[in-house]
């Protein structure tokens, strides 16, 4: 199980990270997304932004400290939960839509095997 954890969550960091930095940087190709979904510009650094790259951070953290990796994958799940439902809300059914959709699964998946690695901590 420590095998498919550091897998899964390797992977969690590395797409959340990206995505962190590219609302960060306010990078152009998800921008029309964001606006057809009717998220503000001024809101990708904070709130978005942030959190991911403190969800980021957190899972990276939680390879050694794994109650901090659980709990930042939960924040990360209930992140991605609220950016699926507002893609839904505006009804901007598209490929950002959608890869909210698989970083919520990848998120998911992130918080089972990290809890399924460390069945003391619930």
């Amino acid at each position: 199980m420590h095998t498919a954890y550091l897998v899964v969550t390797s992977i969690a960091i590395a797409f959340d990270g990206f995505s962190g930095g590219a609302a960060l940087a306010h990078f152009a190709p998800i921008l029309p997304g964001m606006a057809s979904a009717g998220v503000p510009v001024s809101w990708l650094r904070f709130p978005i932004g942030t959190l991911k790259t403190f969800g980021t951070l957190g899972l990276i953290a939680g390879l050694w400290i794994p109650a901090v990796g659980i709990a930042a994958a939960a924040g990360l799940v209930l992140f991605f939960v609220c950016a699926v439902y507002t893609h839904v809300l505006a009804h901007d059914i598209t490929g950002q839509m959608y890869f909210g959709g698989f970083m919520l699964s990848l998120n998911c998946a992130a918080l089972a095997v990290a809890i399924m690695a460390n069945p003391g901590l619930l």
